[in-house]
């Protein structure tokens, strides 16, 4: 009698369940899924006179963010809000994030806080930060 194995994944209801354990699973680990919060993706660049920072902030109103600085530290603060869901729709899947979020930063270099621009385009948030001149170094004999 020759035996056969019947490999459970491509059962349909062991496929399915395989399915919805792998999803379970990665909404678990992920750090991004809702009700979680979520961190908006930087990028830092160092020009000659400023560091300028970009902040991916896809449906955050720019009314929502904080920005603050304290010592060398940038802090950026907000919220994404939940839209509405119409629980008459049959929702297959739900990636987008929402909550609030904080970023800390820590410059590179000293800044003149008195220049600080933030401007928001296409749900990207800029802020440039203008540089101090760096300090001559004052040589001090002892006596």
């Amino acid at each position: 009698m020759k035996r056969e194995l019947i490999r459970l994944n491509r059962l349909p209801l062991f496929a399915a369940f395989r399915d919805d354990m792998s999803t379970m699973l990665d909404d678990f680990l992920d750090t991004k899924s809702p009700g979680r919060g979520w961190n908006p993706d930087i990028d830092i660049v160092e020009t000659d006179n400023n560091i300028i920072v970009k902040a991916e902030l896809p449906g955050v109103d720019p009314k929502e963010i904080d920005i603050s600085i304290l010592n060398d530290t940038l802090t950026i603060k907000g919220e994404k809000k939940e839209e509405k869901e119409d629980s008459s729709k049959s929702y297959h899947r739900v990636e987008r994030s929402y909550g609030r979020f904080t970023r800390t930063i820590n410059l590179p270099k000293h800044v003149k806080r008195d220049e600080i621009e933030a401007k928001e385009h296409k749900g990207v948030l800029e802020i440039t930060l203008p540089k101090m001149e760096n300090a001559e170094t004052k040589k001090i004999t002892v006596k």
